[in-house]
């Protein structure tokens, strides 16, 4: 399985595991591109290989699959390799794209997009998250997509059904209403920090997107008195009468959500994009983030919903938050909406299965 980076590999994740449950006499290869990806997932325990890609070329392409004689290439989402895809097609091994999704601006569907196409003619089958994708792929003649979803939807659910509670976190709030801001960088602090200021009777529990020494000092720089997570692992009394909460360790923020009443998704206030709002709204909790979100469907989709909001900046985020925690139905309302959208998304991962499973591209 080829992931660009650390997104795609969540996408592909649920695929992977359910494959290696099912078949775990196999040997699994996963690889990336990113650094972002295989720093931490490079001790995945569910795979025997990784590593990164090697540089697309015949070689490389050549060796790497005589390295591995994969009986079936799984290819998350996109980054498209012309010399591995050519070479993978050659050899006749079944080559499925997971989560696919295609807008009108990329090379495939411009004059110039001849290449491009023919590597989408390598896969067997591209499984893709929406009818657009499929309008788009039918205006070039390609013929071998099957609406499936996004396989996120399942990996959000079964996440929020598994993970166990923080009880630390739980003593923290003390049955107080909580606003959860995970992924933040600086810019969605800066349109944050005014309501978090003036509201002592809200706990706040923000998680920065990268946890660094510098991003957790700006962070108390900026909130002068909060108290840090590992305080509460180490039982110190710093910060202990504060409202605010830094999480200073990884790997909890798709927990932490379900603390909030209502959740910020960080990202979205910057050109990067926003992060992950599935990992919010599975808990049926309404997700806020920022404007440059229009490329993501899932945000498009959760505002439609009536789950989402996208305020504009700082005097608009503070209008919603307010009139969310003074509306209980209202939140309630908007927290309803997220939760069915997610449920009513889900199934792509059981899809795919059903496809590798009745054409026996892997067998026992």
């Amino acid at each position: 399985m080829h992931c660009a980076s650390l997104g795609e590999f969540e996408q592909g994740r649920p695929v992977l595991e359910a494959l290696k449950e099912k078949h775990p006499d196999y040997q699994f290869a996963l690889s990336f591109f990113s650094p972002s990806g295989y720093e931490v997932r490079k001790n995945y325990p569910q795979a025997d290989f990784v590593f990164y890609l090697p540089a697309d070329s015949p070689s490389a392409a050549k060796r790497l699959l005589d390295m591995l004689n994969p009986r079936l290439v799984l290819w998350v989402k996109y980054e498209y390799w012309y010399y591995f895809l050519s070479e993978i097609h050659d050899r006749k091994i079944p080559l499925l794209l997971i989560s696919g999704i295609f807008r009108k601006s990329q090379p495939f569907f411009k004059w110039y997009g001849g290449l491009w196409q023919k590597m989408l003619r390598c896969f067997s089958v591209l499984f893709v998250q929406n009818e657009k994708s499929v309008q788009l792929l039918k205006s070039i003649g390609v013929e071998n997509y099957v609406l499936a979803g996004d396989t996120r939807f399942d990996r959000v659910l079964s996440i929020a059904t598994a993970a166990p509670g923080i009880p630390l976190i739980e003593n923290w709030l003390q049955g107080r209403k909580a606003l959860v801001a995970g992924s933040t960088w600086e810019e969605d602090i800066i349109e944050l920090s005014h309501f978090i200021h003036k509201r002592n009777d809200i706990a706040f529990i923000i998680a920065p997107h990268e946890i660094l020494e510098e991003n957790i000092r700006a962070l108390q720089k900026t909130f002068p008195g909060a108290r840090l997570y590992s305080s509460l692992i180490a039982d110190t009394a710093s910060g202990n009468g504060s409202n605010i909460l830094i999480v200073d360790n990884m790997g909890m923020l798709s927990v932490l959500y379900r603390y909030g009443n209502a959740c910020f998704v960080g990202g979205g206030f910057t050109a990067n994009g926003v992060h992950n709002v599935l990992e919010a709204a599975v808990y049926g909790k309404p997700v806020l983030f920022g404007p440059e979100h229009q490329k993501f469907q899932e945000t498009n989709d959760l505002i439609v919903y009536g789950g989402a909001l996208s305020p504009t900046g700082p005097l608009e985020l503070e209008k919603m938050l307010t009139e969310l925690f003074s509306d209980e139905l209202k939140m309630q309302t908007a927290g309803n909406a997220a939760g069915k959208y997610v449920r009513e998304n889900q199934g792509a991962t059981k899809k795919i299965l059903e496809y590798i499973q009745r054409n026996r591209l892997l067998t026992n």
